[in-house]
Formats: C-alpha cells, sequence, structure tokens
C-alpha cells in the first residue's frame, strides 16, 4: 500500500500543532512499514498535492471545531472529510480545504482519506499546548497505528515489540464517523 500520515497545524499557535505534534509522536513511537510515509505537512495547502496525489490512503491528523469540549478527538472518512474543512478555525485550513478540492478536481484524490481531529481548546499564540490537547498527542498516534492495523499491517514500536491494536474502538475518548471522541 501506498499510505501518507500528513499532520497539518501551525506549532507557533498553541493546540493548532497537534497534528503536526501527533506526527511526530507516531514517528517516535512506531516503525513506520513499508509503504507509509510521514508527513509535517506545517500550514501547507495545495503545495502538499504532490505528496498526496496517487496514495492509497491519506491519515490526515489535524484540529477540527466539532462542537465538542476540547481534546475531544473524532474520526471521519470519505466525503465527511472535504465538508468538515468548511468550517474553517485557521488560515491554513482553507489550505487543505483548496488541497482536497484542487485534489477532486484534477482526479489526483487518494482512493481514501480518514481525518482525525482533535478539539481545540486554545489557539492563542505561544508554543505550549493545552493540557486537554497536548495530552491527546500519545493517544492520536495510537489511532493511526491501529488504523494501519486494521489495514492488515503489522506495526512494531521502536522497542521492536510489535504493536496490538487495542479492543475495538469506541474507548471513553474515541467514537468513530463524526461521535465524540474525549
Amino acid at each position: 500500500m501506498n499510505i501518507l500520515v500528513l499532520g497539518i497545524g501551525n506549532l507557533l499557535l498553541q493546540d493548532e500543532g497537534a497534528g503536526v505534534r501527533a506526527v511526530e509522536e507516531f514517528g517516535r513511537k512506531y516503525l513506520p512499514p513499508p509503504g507509509v510515509e510521514l508527513l509535517d505537512g506545517g500550514t501547507s495547502g495545495i503545495e502538499l498535492l504532490q505528496y498526496i496525489q496517487g496514495r492509497d490512503l491519506l491519515i490526515l491528523i489535524d484540529v477540527v471545531k466539532s462542537g465538542n469540549p476540547p481534546g475531544t478527538i473524532i474520526r471521519l472518512q470519505g466525503a465527511d472529510v472535504p465538508a468538515l474543512f468548511q468550517k474553517k478555525i485557521s488560515p491554513h485550513q482553507l489550505g487543505v480545504s483548496d488541497l482536497l478540492a484542487a485534489a477532486m478536481l484534477t482526479d489526483r484524490m487518494p482512493r481514501k482519506v480518514v481525518l482525525f481531529g482533535i478539539e481545540p481548546e486554545s489557539i492563542g499564540t505561544g508554543l505550549q499546548m493545552s493540557g486537554k490537547v497536548g495530552g491527546k498527542i500519545g493517544r492520536l498516534a495510537d489511532l493511526v497505528a491501529s488504523e494501519l492495523v486494521s489495514l492488515g499491517l503489522n506495526i512494531a514500536t521502536k522497542s521492536a515489540i510489535p504493536y496490538e491494536a487495542k479492543s475495538a474502538l469506541p474507548d471513553a475518548d474515541f467514537v468513530a464517523a463524526g461521535a465524540a471522541l474525549r
């Protein structure tokens, strides 16, 4: 498989950097299997088209305004992902919306798109994430690992112990398809 795990966000705006931090955490904890690439997309937009085109799966990680309490994690897929980015909470999300629209218009959309989003508490200027979001970065990385395991991929931790998917979702802090994932 040809999979991209793409973290989006601005590290200078507190919780806004959660997507980037989650990709970094995944890279610290797990050894990506062959065919899986990790990318810090930062605040880039349309320029990411070259990285997403032709992928079997694009896993996006970003902050989202879902109307849930801060720190809530959601999982969306398919057509629900571009629709979510119509509600923008930061300038880079215009870029993500444009990126997905351009990919669709140019027939370069990945075959499948999954978004793991987390509700921010604060997106003010600062390098420190809030406790409610910063405390969930490891959980986001684990959810990405579980997503990859669900596809039949073998994920090993950096300690070389194979990762086993936790019990079937939802947990107390995760709800699929737009439901609250505290």
